[in-house]
């Protein structure tokens, strides 16, 4: 099966259920404009075996372009929609994309490739036209995890990945099925928002409630109207709503007693006291619109005490593991069994992992392989040949530990990779690349760093004896916007020291850190 093939598959099961809710339009009415955007495209020449980008916020347009490639027989190239022309026109000529769908407040002069305006009134449908009969090997999405603006790692997934992905996922048919909704406001572009929001929801038959935007006031007034089901976010959203609830109840001076209810709800039902429990949760449960049953976090590490926060609500919170390599959620906690806190779940169905190289402390690398898994990056033999073994496990670079019920806990990142409060990943050596063109750099090491309480992607420079401070922050800050802002980095430290590295001349990150926390690079822009 291919992902249009599961979506012709769910019409006819659930042809009139609610697929886009805010619009009011029906799995029936959804494939309708599928077909006349698909007609579109033909006229606009894409053809089977074309790569095609989408470039758009959470708008309907986006599922129905989608699909409507897919009908065609193309791949699409998910783009995220924070980064620059520069680095849009490097993107399209690795891929060889020569079409983009999108928005108009995307389009710019570019002679790489052409944009279709992705909200285009489409005329009707093409009877002579029919779905390309596509093989579930072949590429159904390409998404770049690093290096749009040098030598870049693309991912291609194929329509077996997805629908894989897409029947792993009845591991959480307890808490979704059919007519339910699933607030969308995660960016489809990205891999957490694109399984959840795309790939689930077809699955079950469910319907999906686009926003697009990141709005606390809209997001709240939809959860009052919608009443939303299944609620997925990044953990510091979450973060914030709990802050807020909290606040608003300090307010009006009945946290001492919300506290202590939340706290030891379990044992006052025990007793007898259930309704002094729900009478707390209600009004708290009714900001959510009093429907919510799961809420699913993933993209990021979430902090203890917010997990805990809403599982004492009696919402089944979730913690999602994945990568774009594995099509997202991979890895999925399972709050029905008795569990110890925090851990991210085991491998789903058909999906399996190793631990490797384990120290002491029980911490291990984490491998991967399975349906989900991807074949290899795009024309990127050298590093296949790094992160696959000859079992197909992949390497995910991650750190974990297993507990005694076979769940995992994320226990660092091997790899480098710098993931921001928001849920974003910022990759240190596209970066680094970008600062080395500066004159009067010797070296450069960015990595994650605490600043103010606040994740950033922190620079030290090791320079030339002539460089001074407000130089180098004039030339970083034109550096800077060669790259979406969310990856600029604005706290840095300057040394005329050569930065510490190994024998084969990589810099060693974890004791540049280390020096900057010990202060021996006191030169800095903070």
């Amino acid at each position: 099966m291919n992902m249009y093939q599961m979506l012709e598959k769910t019409v006819a099961q659930y042809p009139d259920t609610l697929f886009l809710v805010r619009e009011g339009i029906t799995y029936t009415g959804f494939i309708d404009l599928v077909r006349k955007r698909a007609a579109a495209l033909h006229a606009a020449g894409v053809e089977r075996g074309h790569i095609v980008g989408i470039l758009s916020h959470n708008i309907p347009q986006f599922p129905i372009t989608l699909f409507a490639i897919w009908y065609l027989g193309g791949t699409a190239l998910l783009l995220d929609t924070n980064l620059t022309p520069f680095e849009y026109d490097n993107m399209m000529t690795s891929t060889d994309c020569h079409t983009v769908c999108a928005e108009k407040s995307f389009f710019y002069k570019t002679d790489k490739f052409k944009f279709f305006d992705i909200e285009h009134k489409d005329g009707k449908a093409n009877p002579d036209l029919a779905p390309v009969p596509l093989e579930s090997l072949d590429v159904a999405t390409m998404s770049f995890t690093s290096g749009s603006t040098g030598t870049p790692k693309i991912v291609p997934l194929t329509h077996f990945n997805l629908v894989e992905c897409a029947n792993s996922l009845d591991d959480m048919h307890q808490w979704f099925g059919a007519g339910d909704i699933m607030y969308g406001f995660l960016p489809m572009y990205h891999i957490f928002g694109f399984a959840v929001e795309l790939i689930a929801t077809v699955h079950f038959g469910a319907g999906v409630l686009l926003q697009p935007t990141v709005n606390p006031k809209e997001i709240m007034e939809d959860f009052k109207k919608f009443r939303p089901q299944v609620i997925p976010a990044v953990p510091r959203l979450f973060e914030v709503i709990r802050n807020r609830i909290i606040d608003t109840i300090k307010s009006q001076h009945k946290w001492w007693l919300a506290s202590i209810v939340l706290k030891y709800g379990k044992t006052l039902e025990k007793i007898g006291l259930g309704f002094l429990v729900r009478k707390v949760q209600k009004p708290i449960l009714e900001i959510f619109g009093g429907r919510a049953r799961v809420l699913i976090a993933g993209g990021a590490a979430t902090k203890p005490e917010v997990e805990t926060f809403y599982e004492r609500l009696g919402l089944n919170f979730i913690q999602g593991y994945g990568l774009t390599e594995t099509v997202g959620p991979i890895c999925i906690s399972k709050p029905v069994k008795k569990r110890i806190p925090f851990a991210f779940g085991a491998p789903t169905t058909n999906n399996d992992c190793e631990i490797r190289d384990v120290n002491e402390d029980g911490v291990g690398v984490l491998w991967l392989r399975g349906h989900q898994v991807f074949g290899g990056y795009l024309n990127n033999p050298d590093t296949n040949a790094v992160v696959f073994d000859e079992r197909g496990f992949f390497n995910t670079g991650d750190m974990v530990t297993m507990d005694k019920n076979g769940e995992l806990h994320f226990a660092g990142r091997k790899k480098q990779v710098i993931v921001l409060d928001s849920g974003k990943n910022v990759y240190p050596d596209e970066l680094e690349a970008l600062f080395m063109t500066i004159p009067g750099v010797k070296n450069v090491a960015v990595f994650e760093h605490k600043v103010k309480d606040k994740t950033v992607a922190y620079g030290v420079f090791s320079v030339d004896k002539d460089m001074t401070l407000e130089n180098l922050s004039a030339a970083v800050a034109a550096a800077n916007k060669r790259v979406a802002s969310y990856k600029w980095v604005t706290h840095f430290a300057m040394t005329t020291d050569d930065l510490p590295t190994t024998s084969t001349q990589k810099i060693r990150h974890h004791i540049v850190r280390q020096n900057l926390i010990d202060g021996q690079y006191p030169i800095r822009k903070e």
